[in-house]
């Protein structure tokens, strides 16, 4: 199989193959995901809750990202991995260049940024420096302490229409990716069509063009607390190489997410 790389995600959207993801933070499961076949791989600052036992992603540090980016990367030395830009290491342009610069020097392929169209300065600035560029919208974990907790946005008809106009700048100013978070499914399937870059959902529906799920949430984990759109898949005397192979398939197959997953 050929490696995944950014041309080929877009090739992926184009012909209607899902895209299976799973956030990885270490070696050992970097392997296992990339041998069960995993299209890519996030860094993410959730590993701020699942890995360090933060009560939110902004304790999140550069340092933090690139030392589990570089982890990740001696675990796949062949996969695609985007590595997650923390907290206010992007509040300006020249912040995001240093930033990302340690990230791709960590072994990243792509970085992700959370918000809207404040953003389309620092996102062209990336791209024109040779560094691709994940966007994301709908709930920003980052964003948690404006918001007020975790809530599904989009349900308002402005703060929907608004999505998608920060999805369409977002775009046009070069994120070649696009990560929507809980997000009702009609609006994901919006945005997903609008769209020539490939959505990844994150309880945003069925009809995105791929699934992310944080790794400890799809091995059933986080036992205190399961989000509405996560299933267990280490269930049924599964291992956790079969529990991830049965998660891609689903995935592939248009399984899930299922109707209890999605927020309408």
């Amino acid at each position: 199989m050929a490696r995944m790389s950014v041309s080929r995600l877009q090739k992926m959207k184009q012909e209607g193959q899902k895209i299976a993801s799973l956030t990885a933070y270490d070696a050992s499961f970097a392997r296992a995901f990339a041998a069960a076949g995993i299209d890519f791989m996030l860094v993410g600052d959730s590993l701020g809750n699942v890995v360090q036992g933060q009560d939110s992603t902004v304790p999140v540090t550069v340092a933090d990202i690139v030392y589990h980016t570089a982890a990740v990367r001696r675990g796949a030395p062949e996969a695609f991995i985007i590595a997650d830009m923390p907290f206010m290491s992007y509040a300006t342009p020249h912040d995001a260049y240093l930033a990302a610069a340690e990230l791709m020097r960590a072994g990243a392929n792509m970085v992700k940024l959370e918000g809207g169209d404040w953003l389309l300065e620092t996102i062209a600035g990336l791209k024109e420096r040779g560094v691709p560029v994940c966007a994301h919208l709908g709930l920003l974990p980052q964003s948690v302490n404006v918001l007020g907790g975790f809530k599904v946005q989009g349900r308002e008809q402005a703060q929907a229409e608004q999505t998608v106009r920060h999805a369409l700048a977002l775009q046009e100013a070069g994120a070649q990716l696009m990560v929507l978070e809980c997000v009702p499914s009609e609006l994901g399937q919006r945005i997903t069509e609008k769209l020539s870059i490939p959505t990844i959902g994150i309880g945003a529906g069925a009809q995105t063009d791929g699934q992310i799920l944080v790794m400890h949430d799809m091995l059933g984990m986080n036992s205190n607390y399961l989000p509405k759109f996560v299933k267990n898949f280490l269930t049924d005397g599964r291992d956790i190489d079969a529990a991830v192979c049965a998660y891609i398939s689903e995935v592939r197959s248009g399984d899930f997410p299922q109707p209890e997953h999605r927020f309408d």
